[in-house]
């Protein structure tokens, strides 16, 4: 009996505007284009997803159960920009079909520069997540799915968390399958789930390719491809971008009508079931242990972090931006930390991304820049600005003897 197990990351950054050297403005985000394209979204994905899926669950009379993870930053721009999109989010919490995720706040690589940090903004989630909805996340997924054993390790440690999910890379399952409940590496309680990415990616990449040889993709032949999990499996774990539905596969790709039937066709077998995350992890005991010794995302075809550090621009910018950590924190200022926070967003990395070969389209999707040095130069003007900002709330110390008089010249030494 396999549980297909859908969950979609939704998520927009808060862009930068164009920034330059010669700027001394605290204004750094592009309110007119974080708007429109959130209005933009909103028209083509979440407003006709959330009232579609809202409706599948009404027909199926709660036979058909979905999950997602709602970054802090998206939150905020749809209370601020696309209202009606939040009240029927709020519509499918209400139906005790729908589990909300844990994650960063800001969809940050914040666990990769600074474990505090990562925690921080973890509360801060969970936090919004009970006052929006009513719910307390149990499952957790970081940012791209990044992961590795510390990650692991350290969600357990919370003590908030039943489970994580993650990318099934297939250098990390060898010849086990994606479709079975684990336990990572080194933990006793929290389970794992890892994402099927053969059969989501038939859905979030291939579905509107004419190319591919099992164009046109239809419910009923997908519902096979669940069917055939029977006996060798526990659950479909079906993760992806909320985005596909309307914005990465458009209207007039059939994306919606696939999505329409989808249930109705697996719910004809008899033994398949939908469920959310934690119902899976309530469900069935792990079958194993996975080992995740180097780090894993669910980006592009190399499954690593080249997405946001494969290059010295992407790296430098990250080293200088969680450098300021203490400084930031010290200056005691809510607009200074909220502006750091949200230069986390690992959009502002992406955007750096050199990789144009196999990926480049997906790294161009909503890239606000003619290119990846265009991004750097941007951020680090921005960053920049952030940092004398810091320096000047910084309180310096009276020197009464030798003692703290070096103290007090360390603390003085310029950003």
């Amino acid at each position: 009996m396999p549980s297909v197990c859908f969950y979609f990351q939704v998520h927009q950054p808060t862009r930068l505007r164009h920034y330059t050297v010669f700027d001394n403005d605290e204004r750094y985000f592009d309110e007119g284009k974080n708007a429109a394209i959130c209005k933009k979204v909103a028209n083509k994905c979440y407003l006709p997803a959330n009232r579609m899926l809202l409706k599948l669950i009404q027909q199926h009379q709660g036979r058909f159960r979905i999950a997602y993870s709602l970054t802090g930053v998206l939150l905020e721009q749809l209370e601020r920009h696309s209202p009606e999109v939040l009240s029927t989010f709020h519509a499918l919490a209400e139906t005790g079909c729908v589990e909300f995720l844990g994650e960063t706040y800001y969809h940050t690589l914040s666990f990769l520069y600074s474990r505090q940090e990562f925690v921080e903004q973890v509360k801060k989630h969970t936090e919004l997540i009970q006052d929006l909805f009513g719910q307390t996340p149990k499952v957790f997924r970081n940012t791209e799915l990044i992961y590795n054993n510390d990650l692991g390790l350290l969600i357990e440690a919370m003590g908030c968390f039943d489970a994580v999910v993650t990318e099934g890379a297939d250098h990390i399952l060898g010849y086990r399958s994606p479709n079975f409940v684990y336990q990572p590496k080194g933990c006793r309680r929290i389970k794992m789930l890892l994402k099927n990415y053969s059969l989501s990616d038939d859905i979030a990449f291939r579905f509107s390719n004419r190319q591919w040889a099992q164009w046109p993709l239809t419910a009923e032949k997908f519902s096979q491809w669940v069917n055939a999990v029977n006996g060798c499996g526990q659950t479909v774990n079906l993760f992806m971008d909320y985005e596909t539905l309307g914005e990465h596969q458009w209207e007039d790709t059939g994306i919606f009508d696939f999505m329409r039937h989808l249930p109705g066709e697996i719910l004809k077998h008899p033994d398949n079931n939908f469920k959310t995350p934690s119902e899976v992890v309530a469900s069935y005991e792990p079958l194993g242990t996975v080992d995740v010794p180097h780090v894993i995302s669910w980006a592009d075809t190399e499954r690593d972090l080249s997405a946001w550090l494969g290059n010295p621009m992407q790296s430098n910018a990250l080293h200088e931006l969680y450098r300021l950590e203490k400084k930031i924190k010290r200056a005691n200022d809510p607009r200074i930390l909220d502006d750091w926070r949200r230069l986390q967003t690992s959009d502002h990395f992406y955007y750096m991304c050199t990789k144009y070969f196999a990926d480049g389209d997906v790294h161009k999707y909503f890239n606000p820049y003619d290119s990846p040095y265009d991004s750097y130069i941007n951020f680090m003007n921005v960053l920049d600005h952030l940092q004398r900002r810091c320096a000047s709330h910084q309180t310096p110390i009276v020197a009464h003897s030798p003692a703290q008089a070096g103290a007090a010249a360390r603390v003085a030494v310029p950003v």
